[in-house]
């Protein structure tokens, strides 16, 4: 069983897509049931909690600093509550296990979304999903773990029905993602 706790910060959310709730538990679950980690964590009988937080760009400027050392806000942010000392540590016992924190900036989602020509709602899907495999230890600071986290993004989008988000496109060339 999971638990997947979502709060809207930002009443704008809702002003642009008024079922996000539903397309970020969606997303949420997909990457659940498609993520290889998760999978084996549920086999394991750990009960996972996520925490999506739909916010603005003020507060996600101000976590990117405090946390980060970056005053600027950014699309999403991931605290992990699974990372040690050592990197990501799976939970060694069944029961329920906090895996972690999504904070998503409502301005910088839009504008992206628009830039990249991508229905917002798409754009929003992966980057909860890009959010969650963070928690689940997934990284793309080397280029095999990118590529790694990046094949299994667009492998649970294509199941949701959305299109690689980091396809080149033909008539621009430009990478978008």
């Amino acid at each position: 069983m999971t638990e997947i706790d979502i709060s809207i910060l930002e009443p704008a959310w809702d002003d642009a897509c008024p079922d996000c709730s539903a397309i970020v538990e969606t997303a949420a679950e997909a990457t659940l049931a498609l993520c290889p980690v998760a999978q084996k964590l549920i086999d394991g009988g750990v009960e996972m909690e996520i925490s999506i937080v739909l916010a603005h760009d003020a507060l996600v400027q101000e976590l990117n600093r405090e946390y980060r050392d970056r005053d600027k806000p950014t699309n999403v942010l991931s605290f992990a509550q699974l990372d040690g000392e050592d990197g990501w540590e799976a939970p060694t016992t069944p029961g329920p296990c906090a895996l972690g924190d999504l904070i998503l900036a409502y301005e910088t989602v839009a504008r992206e979304s628009a830039e990249e020509n991508k229905p917002f709602e798409h754009h929003l899907t992966h980057l909860v999903i890009h959010g969650i495999l963070h928690l689940l230890g997934y990284d793309h600071i080397q280029d095999n773990d990118a590529e790694e986290m990046e094949s299994l993004e667009i492998q649970i989008l294509k199941g949701l029905d959305i299109t690689d988000p980091y396809k080149i496109r033909e008539n621009d060339g430009i990478m978008h993602g």
